[in-house]
Formats: structure tokens, C-alpha cells, sequence
């Protein structure tokens, strides 16, 4: 009998708590799209403070930018093709909206800091006897940095390989998603062996951050699912859901362009390239990768456009790094101009 009470009060604690639940959702919903637009941004802020946290407790510098920072600026576009992958939406808007996000990290996101700040690796002259240690971590950098260019080419150069008959299947997933876990791994046991090295571990406090992390994704993933079911799927203008690859493209870029600004502000331009660099690489090839896990991707016509200019981009930004160390303010200027162009081909056009 005793059991039995219990029981019944179990479910009705639970009826009531779905009900709530279901009436909160509700209420959310009728909040309309600005609301979910607020919550993605402040959420991905969220996720970009708490991961900036762990540079101060034993991930620094390009290795943070790498590693780190693009799992909170390309969390988006991550749950974005994984939203579209499991309703059976169209592979071709998880192809726009990654490239879109790669060109404007690649161009506009380091070439308006370039003009606005200087954005050189080179240490700044301190006291003498800092300078060997300045000169050892900006080698490291440097070198960390071409490194990661490097990947970037390498991932653009293997989907524009796999691309070649016209259609990302099952196959080119597996081989996306693949090298992009090797990389993470790469970067992880780098991570760890510079620990031992430098005899640190890693903080107890870095649990706290990544629950706020977790918490701040699922908050992302509810908006962007809301975000997603809000756009028109008919209608005239650009604000329908033809066009819904270019408008995730375009606003999941505020994050990595609030970091972009953040740090060249702050003189830290390795982690302004490595922190934009890494980015791409969530969307390339992570988040086509994982799409094409779910379903085919057709490529669309514009697609070696934004391929040849990711490649160009980065070949730019790799003689410039290995030769100069830095971004010349003119070749920013070229860049934001390239960004331009490839929007006036892609949506005016």
C-alpha cells in the first residue's frame, strides 16, 4: 500500500514537472526570434569567458586559440549542422554557413584588426632580462601558428579533393570527421607533454568551468533550433530559408569577431590568428564532416569560390607570418575588400 502511494506521488511529481517544463517552453517560444538571437549571443560570450579562463591554468597562448576557444566560437556551427543533419535538412546550407564563417574568420575577422591595431608576433622590448623568455615563447607561437595555418590549407585542400564529384556522402564524413580528430589529438598530447615539461597540472577550479561550458552550449543549442524553426520557408526577400546558410554564416560570427577585436586590442596576435584559424577548423572540416554523416551534400556553384579564397587567404597570411611576422595594415585592407566581393557574388549577385 505504502509502495503503491509512493509511486503515484513519484508520477505525479513528474506530470507536473513536464508540465511546467512544456508551459516554460511555450512561454519561451512566444517570446519571438530577437530573444533567441539575444540568448545565442550572451551564451556564446559565456562560453568564450569561461574558456578564456583556462589560459591561466595551464593553457596558453596558440594551443588556447587552437584548442580551446574554437569549441566555444564554433560551437554553433557545430550544433547548426547537427540540427539540420538530424531533420534531414539541406547539406547545402550547412555548406554555406561554414563557408561563409571561414571566409569572414579568414578575411574580414584578422584584416580589420590589422587595420585597426598591428598585429605582429614580435615581443614587445622589455627588461633585459626577460628577453631570452619573451624570444622562447614568441618561437613557440610562431611556430604553433604556421602549424596551424598549415592545417587549415590542408583541410581546405582535402574537401575541395573530396568535392571533386560534386556530392559529399557517408565516405567523405567518415574521412573529414577523422582528421579532424587526429588533429585534436595531436593538440592534446602537446598539451599535456608542455604540462610535464613545465611541471603544472592542470586546476581542479577547470571542472567548475567546464560545467558553465556545458550549460552554456545547451542554452546555444535551444537557440539556434529555435532560430532555425522561425525562418520562412517560402516567401520573397533574403530572410527565408534558402537563404538560412549565409544568415547562420553571418551571425555566427559575432563571437570569434568579438574575440578577433578583443585580442588584438590586448597585443595578443597569435592568439587573434590561432583563435580565427582554429575556428575555421570546426567548420572545416568538423562540422561538413559531421553533416555528411547524416546525408548527402550537394555542392553548390559558388563553392570554389569560397574554396579559392580560404586557400588564397591562407597561403597570404602563411608568407606574411613566416616572412615578416605580422599582417601589413594594406593587405588587411585587402582582405575586408576580398570579404566584400565574395558577399556581392553570393547574395547581391
Amino acid at each position: 500500500m505504502q509502495a503503491n502511494i509512493l509511486d503515484g506521488l513519484r508520477t505525479n511529481y513528474w506530470d507536473v514537472a513536464v508540465r511546467y517544463g512544456q508551459s516554460f517552453t511555450t512561454a519561451l517560444t512566444g517570446l519571438g526570434p530577437w530573444f533567441f538571437l539575444g540568448l545565442f549571443i550572451a551564451t556564446s560570450f559565456l562560453m568564450i569567458w569561461r574558456l578564456n579562463a583556462l589560459e591561466r591554468q595551464g593553457l596558453e597562448g596558440t594551443v588556447l586559440g587552437t584548442l580551446i576557444m574554437p569549441y566555444a566560437s564554433g560551437f554553433s556551427n557545430l550544433m547548426f549542422a547537427y540540427i539540420l543533419g538530424r531533420s534531414g535538412g539541406s547539406g547545402t546550407l550547412v555548406l554555406e554557413n561554414c563557408l561563409v564563417n571561414n571566409v569572414t574568420n579568414l578575411t574580414l575577422l584578422i584584416g580589420l584588426p590589422a587595420l585597426l591595431w598591428s598585429l605582429t608576433l614580435f615581443p614587445e622590448k622589455g627588461r633585459p632580462g626577460s628577453a631570452k623568455v619573451a624570444f622562447r615563447a614568441h618561437r613557440l607561437n610562431y611556430l604553433s601558428l604556421l602549424l596551424t595555418l598549415l592545417a587549415a590549407l590542408f583541410f581546405t585542400g582535402i574537401l575541395w579533393a573530396l568535392s571533386r564529384d560534386g556530392m559529399l556522402d557517408f565516405g567523405d564524413g567518415l574521412v573529414l570527421v577523422g582528421i579532424f580528430l587526429f588533429w585534436q589529438v595531436f593538440h592534446l598530447f602537446d598539451v599535456l607533454k608542455q604540462n610535464v615539461y613545465r611541471g603544472r597540472r592542470l586546476h581542479w577550479s577547470m571542472v567548475l568551468d567546464v560545467i558553465l561550458v556545458i550549460a552554456g552550449g545547451i542554452c546555444v543549442y535551444q537557440a539556434i533550433d529555435h532560430l532555425v524553426a522561425w525562418i520562412p520557408r517560402t516567401g520573397s526577400g533574403f530572410l527565408v530559408f534558402d537563404n538560412l546558410g549565409w544568415l547562420s554564416g553571418l551571425v555566427m560570427t559575432l563571437p570569434n569577431a568579438f574575440l578577433a577585436l578583443y585580442y588584438a586590442w590586448g597585443k595578443r596576435a597569435d592568439i587573434v590568428y590561432s583563435s580565427q584559424v582554429g575556428d575555421s577548423h570546426i567548420c572545416i572540416p568538423l562540422c561538413i564532416g559531421l553533416f555528411a554523416l547524416f546525408g548527402r551534400i550537394q555542392i553548390p556553384s559558388y563553392f570554389d569560390l569560397g574554396i579559392t579564397i580560404l586557400l588564397a587567404a591562407g597561403v597570404t597570411h602563411f608568407f606574411c607570418i613566416s616572412v615578416w611576422g605580422r599582417l601589413p595594415r594594406p593587405i588587411g585592407l585587402a582582405f575586408a575588400a576580398a570579404y566584400g566581393f565574395f558577399l556581392y557574388q553570393g547574395i547581391i549577385r
